[in-house]
C-alpha cells in the first residue's frame, strides 16, 4: 500500500478488510452489558410459564357475566407467586394479583376498578370477554426460541432478557485491548506544569473514554518524545495489544518519528493519508499481529477521526458489523461549497426545530467546541453550498 490520499470509505473499508473479531469468552450476566454476543441466546424456559393476569383484579369465567351487574361469590385468591390450586367453581369468583396464574377454569379478568366487593361477594359490571386482561403461557417466548443473534451489542434490555430466559451466562467477544500513544517533546501529563512551549496531553484521555465507551480496554502507552530510539522502545513495549492508537508523529515534520519506526520494524502500511478535513494525516497498518491506527496531534482532527474509524475498527474486534449510523436532517442556516477534501463540520441539533446549525469555530485545534458538539454535518467533496431548510448528512455524536 501507498501514501497516496484515499477516501473515508476507502479508509474504512481496508481496516475492515485488515481486521477479524476476536475470539470468544464466557461472561456474567453482570459483566454482560456493552459486550458483543458471540454465540445466540436460545431461551431456556417459556415466559410466561403459565397463563397470568395482566392487572389486580378477580378471575371470573366470562359465562357469569351477561348484560346486567352481576353478583359472583369470592372464593379464594391467587397471588404472584403462589397461584390458587382449585378449580374455579361456577358462579364464583377469585381475586387476583397482577402476574398471578390464572385459575383452573377462569377465562377473564375484571379490573377491580369495575367491582364493588361487598363482603364475600361481588358485584361486576363488565361484559363477557373471554381472555380479556389475560397473559397466555408463552405470548413473550416459548423454550427454544432464539431470542438474541450473536454479533448484537447487548444492552441491558437483551440481559434481562437473557435472564428471563433461563441464562446464567454468555458467550462474548473479548473486549479489544486499545493501546494510546501520544507523541511528541511538546506534550506534558495533566498535573504536570507545562515548559514555555509545551502543552498539556489532552487527546489520550479523550480517546481512552471513547474505546471504554465503544467497548474496548484502554492501555495507555505514555508519551513517546522526539527521538526514534524512544518511539521504537514504546512501541516494542506494546507488542501483544490487539490495536494501537497513536496521537501525532505521523507528519513531514523533521520530529516526526513515528512512521519511520513502524516501517523499520516491519510495519505493512494500509494508506497514509485521507481526503478529509480535519484528519488528513490518519494512517493505518499492521505489525505483526498488532493493528495501528495513527490519528493527527490536533485535539479536534483526533477525536473526529476516532468516531470515523476508531468506533467501526472497535465493533469489527468487538463481533460486531463496521457500520457508521448517518442521518438525515434539515439545515438550520446556509452552508458554503466544500472544496476538495469531505469535511465533517462541527454542529448542533436544535432540539426544538430539529435542525442543525454549524459552530462557528471549526479550527482543528478547538476542543471547546467540539464538545458543544452533538453532530458532525457531511460534506462531500465538491458539494454545492447549500441553504437553511434542505437537508444534510449528519452523524450524531
Amino acid at each position: 500500500m501507498t501514501d497516496i490520499m484515499i477516501s473515508v470509505e476507502a479508509a474504512r473499508a481496508r481496516i475492515a478488510a485488515a481486521l477479524l473479531p476476536l475470539e470468544a469468552e464466557p461472561c456474567t450476566l453482570i459483566d454482560a452489558p456493552g459486550r458483543t454476543l458471540a454465540d445466540p441466546v436460545i431461551a431456556v424456559l417459556t415466559q410466561p410459564p403459565f397463563a397470568a393476569s395482566a392487572m389486580d383484579g378477580y378471575a371470573i369465567h366470562s359465562s357469569d357475566l351477561g348484560d346486567t351487574p352481576k353478583r359472583l361469590a369470592l372464593q379464594g385468591e391467587s397471588a404472584a407467586g403462589h397461584g390458587f390450586d382449585l378449580a374455579l367453581k361456577p358462579g364464583h369468583a377469585i381475586r387476583i394479583s397482577t402476574g398471578a396464574p390464572m385459575p383452573q377454569g377462569a377465562d377473564q379478568v375484571v379490573m377491580q376498578e369495575r367491582v364493588v366487593r361487598d363482603g364475600n361477594h361481588i358485584t361486576l359490571d363488565d361484559t363477557p370477554r373471554p381472555n380479556s386482561n389475560v397473559r397466555g403461557a408463552g405470548i413473550d417466548f416459548s423454550a427454544g426460541d432464539i431470542l438474541l443473534p450473536s454479533g448484537i451489542l447487548l444492552s441491558p434490555d437483551a440481559v434481562a432478557l437473557a435472564a428471563g430466559a433461563g441464562m446464567t451466562g454468555l458467550t462474548v467477544h473479548r473486549r479489544p485491548r486499545v493501546g494510546i500513544l501520544s507523541t511528541g517533546d511538546e506534550l506534558v501529563e495533566p498535573g504536570q506544569t507545562p515548559g514555555p512551549h509545551q502543552i498539556i496531553n489532552s487527546i489520550a484521555w479523550g480517546l481512552d473514554g471513547l474505546v471504554r465507551q465503544w467497548g474496548g480496554e484502554p492501555v495507555y502507552l505514555g508519551i513517546a518524545r522526539d527521538s526514534k530510539a524512544d518511539v521504537r522502545a514504546k512501541l516494542e513495549a506494546a507488542r501483544g495489544l490487539d490495536l494501537i492508537v497513536t496521537i501525532g508523529g505521523a507528519s513531514v515534520g523533521d520530529h516526526d518519528h513515528l512512521r519511520q519506526v513502524f516501517n523499520a520494524m516491519g510495519g505493512q502500511l494500509e494508506f497514509g493519508k485521507i481526503a478529509v478535513k480535519p484528519g488528513k494525516p490518519s494512517w493505518f497498518g499492521r505489525l505483526d499481529e498488532t493493528a495501528f491506527l495513527g490519528l493527527p496531534g490536533n485535539p479536534v482532527s483526533s477525536l473526529v477521526m476516532a468516531r470515523l474509524l476508531l468506533q467501526p475498527a472497535l465493533a469489527i474486534l468487538s463481533g460486531r458489523p463496521e457500520s457508521l449510523e448517518f442521518a438525515t436532517v434539515m439545515l438550520g442556516e446556509d452552508l458554503a461549497a466544500n472544496g476538495m477534501r469531505e469535511n465533517f463540520v462541527r454542529a448542533r441539533i436544535d432540539c426544538q426545530t430539529g435542525r442543525v446549525h454549524p459552530l462557528g469555530n471549526q479550527d482543528s485545534s478547538a476542543l471547546s467546541a467540539l464538545v458543544h458538539s452533538n453532530a458532525l454535518i457531511r460534506r462531500e467533496v465538491e458539494a454545492p453550498a447549500a441553504r437553511a431548510g434542505e437537508t444534510t448528512q449528519i452523524l450524531p455524536l
